[in-house]
């Protein structure tokens, strides 16, 4: 394919050198003529491992030119790819300056070429938070071609996963390629530019697309902040962190794995909340600072109040709860947010009904029927026999549970209760285009 790259940094860069290695005609467009002379002399801007030698070759061969003329480069190409920078403004939001005028000016140039060289596929690989394509760069480019979007010319969102050091070898063995595409033709275009490279590719809507590098690089630095806290406990404990983290990451079936990465409620039961407990207080006993730790519990605090706020924007007063237990299967209750959650809702006065299949209040022993004395007392008065007698009863009702008989008793669309979703259904993307649905976090 003959594709134009805007911007000459890392992404640009070596974007543009590996697509010519691979076989594509590539044209580097940068306002900075020294970027330009330099790739035009076989040289890299940019200092990363085998980029030099990579750029003397596919210049050498023809293959990579560069030039400052944004009309050449889009008369002379099929695609498009914006590699431009997304800095933070001052006070942390997304610079998209560079964006807009590239955006602008590619759409200029294609209103210049008219309907010479075919359909042209404008392809960012910027990072952009969810909705600047299609809410802002969209327009632009519209405007400035005269035309639409998916129709007269392509649009797509192809997020980088390129780490400085290693972007080459990333490159040619990418974790993934992520493709959001517009219409059908634009992820092709993107898909050809790709062809031959290892890796699995998802073609989703273009929001995915620009989510995703940002649930990517946020738990990256979640993972980071996280060993290097651990670290810092352990060392004041006097423990040895890098074989905690050694045995740590041996354990490929909860920790290293998809393993609790799923959006759903807050976590509760007898563990993780008492052990993060103790592991902050010990952190601050010993002068350790750990402010990634210590707001996991407010963090899992402020989710179950989302849940609330779901119910409390019905407007309804009569509620159902279906679940109690903090995991499905068993009847423990303890530190259970289905509990904190009942509590709450009971606690504004609404008339609550509760149905969980594993619990009966007769059976309720030791420690697990002390916490509910303690936590919410007049459950008695609250549990329901069945699924259909808090149904019958709700106007709002909340399901906590993934119980196949909570599953099949479940109405759709209007005339049942509002369903408040803290699990994720398995038929949540059908419910989300029905009224009375509404997911905790989906």
């Amino acid at each position: 394919m003959r594709v134009s790259v805007f911007g000459l940094g890392y992404v640009g860069c070596v974007s543009a050198a590996c697509l010519a290695e691979i076989g594509h005609e590539v044209i580097g467009v940068d306002v900075n003529q020294v970027k330009v002379d330099l790739v035009n002399d076989g040289k890299a801007p940019v200092v990363e491992e085998r980029i030099g030698e990579l750029i003397a070759e596919v210049t050498r061969t023809g293959a990579l030119r560069a030039t400052v003329d944004v009309h050449e480069a889009v008369m002379n190409s099929e695609v498009s790819l914006v590699c431009v920078g997304t800095p933070s403004e001052p006070n942390g939001s997304l610079c998209t300056t560079y964006l807009e005028r590239v955006t602008e000016q590619i759409g200029a140039a294609l209103a210049a070429r008219g309907e010479r060289g075919g359909r042209h596929t404008v392809v960012f690989r910027s990072t952009m938070l969810p909705g600047t394509c299609l809410n802002l760069l969209v327009p632009i480019l519209e405007k400035a071609v005269g035309g639409t979007a998916g129709v007269d010319i392509g649009v797509a969102v192809n997020p980088e996963f390129l780490r400085e050091g290693t972007s080459v070898r990333d490159f040619f063995d990418p974790p993934k390629t992520v493709i959001g595409e517009l219409d059908p033709a634009s992820g092709e275009a993107v898909m050809e530019l790709y062809y031959g490279l290892p890796g699995e590719v998802f073609r989703v809507p273009i929001p995915t697309a620009e989510a995703i590098k940002y649930a990517d690089n946020a738990f990256h630095g979640l993972k980071i902040g996280f060993a290097n806290e651990l670290g810092a406990v352990c060392q004041a404990l006097g423990v040895d962190s890098h074989q905690v983290m050694d045995v740590f990451l041996a354990d490929r079936k909860l920790n290293i794995s998809p393993a609790y990465l799923r959006p759903g409620f807050a976590f509760g039961g007898s563990c993780l909340p008492k052990d993060l407990r103790s592991l902050v207080h010990a952190a601050q006993r010993a002068d350790v600072s750990v402010p990634i730790l210590s707001h996991v519990l407010p963090s899992n605090s402020d989710h179950l109040q989302r849940a609330v706020e779901l119910v409390e924007r019905t407007g309804k007063r009569r509620a159902g709860l279906l679940g109690l237990s903090f995991k499905p299967g068993t009847d423990d209750l303890r530190e259970s947010p289905l509990v904190e959650l009942a509590e709450r809702l009971f606690g504004k006065g609404y008339d609550l009904r509760i149905y969980d299949a594993n619990v009966s209040l007769s059976r309720l022993l030791g420690a697990n029927r002390e916490y509910i004395e303690t936590r919410l007392p007049h459950l008695a008065q609250l549990l329901a026999d069945s699924v259909e007698e808090v149904l019958d009863h709700a106007e709002v009702c909340v399901v906590g549970t993934r119980d196949p008989s909570v599953l099949s008793a479940l109405p759709r669309g209007a005339g049942g209760p509002v369903i408040v979703d803290l699990v994720h259904l398995p038929d949540a993307e059908a419910r989300r285009a029905e009224p009375g649905y509404m997911g905790l976090a989906w």
